[in-house]
């Protein structure tokens, strides 16, 4: 037995502090602790990047797409078709030609009946038929409102000036029941939307449903769930599609599984960055190219060439063709779809095989949104995923409900219009009597004053007035303001039209205000005033998830307004010198737009604070598909529902078109009540961020990401590939 005694632990030699061995395991940490430092810094940096990147590239291409194509729509190579006795129809045809060679491509057909079909066939924008020293333009109204428009506008000159009889025609004119033609654009704007918006969220959230196996099943039952959607919305509840159920569902079904499919494809090369490349192809170039708001002949002639297989096209001229020309031509365009879907559906199937063999292990994508409403990711599935689909379905369903319903019948209600008689008891007698004859679609008010009525005009108190003729002026005066709203301009045009005629007098016609060469639609201020609403929004919705350090407010506030001045230069450098739709005003667009962005944040780091990425939802309502219809940027609020000449008067997006065209045209007369409009809501809503700061903990990290207690580990069966 060993007589020595164990050491104590006070005994032991302990490492020599500057031995090498010490040294080495001494610098070995440091090391690892500096590269753990870097690469936090690194990641901090990306998420700050990743934060100014994304609503910057999406905001910047959204509004140059819309900026660029359609502030200043000209007619090119637009196919006009003429037919007739054959030295006046080559007549007509060489002087239409001489005219503008750029604007059409004309065609000599052999006969009056031939030219009706090109027509309504839509090979042909329009036709005229010249024979007898009179002329008749034949339009389709269905075929596109403002490409009728269009048409009759270039022919009708050119037969006047031949000293032609001018006649026209609408072969296939409009439903009553959708009078603007708008049910197949919206109808094709929230397909589209239903087909790309699901994938780039389920990418982020639950990856594990992006799998082959379980996402075309999945996004079989979407379409069909949005096609019965959208059909109860446009039919059965708004009335403006009636008839052709099976067809709208069939085309809305196809619709969004083809661009679903497509969209599932972009998921696999792209990833997160996916959004964007649908963005691009099927919004910014998609709508340009589709020919539903605007001729495609009157856009730039690279979408001639897209429209051709495009999904917003085809899913638009489908529907177009069902609901207006009793399918004729649909096939085409549903087979646009067809080939559109197999073959993303064929590239991603290879895609998969093709990761799965150089990657047997690859499990799902990692989790970047555990959580949609900002708080922790649900505990199950169940939740998780209803969550998901309440996202894409609320959007979808606001877009087709509020923009169609705002906007599909517009027809002129109390329209404001001054009357001016030689006294105003004349004016008052003609108010009578006009009343009588149009109750309800304008609110008349007499007025003694020329002078007086356009002072109205241009501060935008009426928004025309009628000047009765007299014995000085024996002829009516129609004295409008083309700057305050092309659309209020043409109802009051064509309607005192009519009773300038009914009362056999001649009617002259003075705009105080008219839209400028570079924007021909009055759409500038319109998409302007979307670009500040959607940087305002966008920097806080990326902002929260990309980079969440960024959410305390004492953070936020210097970004934001930084972020508010820069936006503000980019969208006035957009639509400045890059498209040309306006000239000059920088300062007090840089200043307004400063305000409107920042403003717009605030309301949005609100929605932000208390129900996380979900804000979009109703952000994206209040401020855009409510906003818009309510801005009278598109279409004047006196032709819309009631609600909306009161949020006129209270939004964001009204503040921002009406500042942009006081700017633009009116000396920036009414700025000043604008900006308190936004510094309202920007005030309000920083009180309330700051009131939800102290009651609720502020997240400032990633949001915890647990398996669901449903859900085992991610394994090899859950892969995608």
């Amino acid at each position: 037995m060993s007589n020595k005694t164990p050491a104590r632990s006070s005994d032991q030699v302990l490492p020599d502090p500057d031995s090498p061995a010490v040294a080495t395991t001494d610098g070995a940490e440091a090391d690892a602790e500096a590269a753990a430092l870097k690469r936090a810094k690194a990641e901090t940096i990306g998420r700050y990047v990743a934060m100014f990147f994304m609503p910057l590239v999406m905001v910047s291409m959204m509004i140059s797409g819309y900026l660029g194509t359609m502030h200043a729509p000209t007619p090119h190579d637009m196919p006009i078709a003429v037919t007739g006795t054959a030295p006046d129809a080559q007549a007509f045809a060489e002087a239409l030609e001489a005219a503008d060679p750029d604007a059409v491509d004309v065609r000599i057909v052999g006969s009056d009946e031939e030219a009706r079909e090109l027509v309504l066939d839509r090979e042909v924008s329009g036709a005229v038929h010249v024979a007898g020293g009179a002329a008749t333009v034949y339009t389709a109204g269905s075929a596109g409102a403002s490409q009728s428009s269009t048409v009759t506008g270039m022919l009708a000159p050119q037969v006047l000036a031949q000293g032609l009889t001018l006649g026209t025609e609408d072969l296939a004119p409009l439903p009553a029941f959708d009078p603007a033609g708008l049910g197949a654009m919206f109808l094709a704007t929230a397909l589209v939307m239903a087909g790309y918006l699901p994938f780039s969220v389920t990418l982020s959230n639950s990856p594990e449903l992006l799998r082959f196996r379980r996402a075309v099943p999945l996004l079989a039952g979407w379409a069909a769930l949005v096609a019965a959607l959208v059909w109860t919305v446009t039919g059965p509840m708004l009335g403006v599609v009636q008839g052709h159920t099976l067809e709208v569902l069939g085309i809305a079904w196809l619709g969004v599984f083809a661009v679903g499919a497509v969209q599932l494809l972009l998921t696999r090369f792209l990833g997160p960055m996916a959004v964007i490349a649908a963005m691009l192809l099927l919004t910014v170039l998609g709508m340009p190219a589709s020919n539903m708001s605007m001729s495609v002949y009157t856009m730039p002639e690279f979408f001639t060439f897209l429209h051709a297989f495009l999904p917003m096209p085809a899913i638009g001229e489908a529907l177009r063709s069902v609901l207006y020309f009793d399918g004729s031509g649909v096939g085409s365009h549903l087979l646009v779809l067809v080939v559109g879907a197999v073959v993303a559906l064929v590239l991603t199937l290879a895609f998969d095989a093709r990761k799965r063999r150089r990657n047997p292990d690859a499990g799902p994508p990692p989790v970047t949104v555990p959580s949609l409403h900002g708080g922790p990711r649900p505990a199950t599935r169940r939740w998780r995923y209803t969550a998901l689909l309440f996202f894409p379905l609320a959007m979808v369903t606001m877009m087709i409900s509020v923009m169609l319903g705002a906007m599909s019948s517009p027809t002129p209600r109390d329209m404001p219009v001054a009357v001016v008689g030689s006294s105003v008891e004349q004016a008052q007698d003609a108010v009578d009597g006009l009343d009588q004859s149009m109750p309800g679609l304008f609110d008349l008010r007499a007025v003694g004053s020329a002078d007086e009525a356009r002072t109205q005009v241009r501060d935008r108190t009426v928004s025309a007035a009628f000047v009765l003729p007299s014995a000085e002026h024996p002829s009516a005066t129609l004295v409008t303001n083309q700057a305050a709203g092309a659309s209020a301009k043409q109802v009051v045009t064509a309607v005192f039209g009519q009773v300038a005629a009914g009362q056999q007098t001649e009617l002259t016609t003075e705009d105080v205000a008219p839209l400028s060469t570079t924007d021909t639609m009055g759409s500038v201020s319109m998409y302007l005033a979307m670009g500040w609403v959607m940087s305002g929004f966008m920097i806080i919705i990326v902002g929260a998830n990309a980079a969440p350090r960024s959410r305390p407010l004492r953070r936020l506030v210097p970004i934001v307004a930084g972020w508010a001045v820069f936006m503000s230069a980019v969208l006035w450098l957009i639509a400045g010198p890059i498209t040309g739709s306006i000239s000059g005003h920088f300062w007090p667009l840089l200043g307004t737009g400063i305000v409107a962005i920042f403003c717009v944040a605030m309301f949005s780091a609100v929605l932000e604070r208390l129900i996380g990425m979900l804000a979009v939802v109703p952000a994206v309502g209040i401020l855009m598909l409510v906003g818009v219809p309510a801005s009278g940027g598109g279409l004047s609020i006196y032709m819309e529902p009631e609600v909306f000449r009161v949020l006129h008067e209270i939004l964001p997006m009204p503040a921002a078109v009406e500042s942009i065209r006081s700017i633009l045209y009116f000396g920036s007369d009414t700025v000043g009540a604008h900006l308190v409009t936004f510094a309202i809501w920007g005030v309000v809503s920083l009180a309330l961020v700051m009131v939800i700061d102290r009651v609720k903990p502020l997240r400032t990290g990633s949001v915890p990401h647990e398996p669901d207690v449903d859900e085992p580990e991610p394994v090899k069966e859950l892969a995608l590939v």
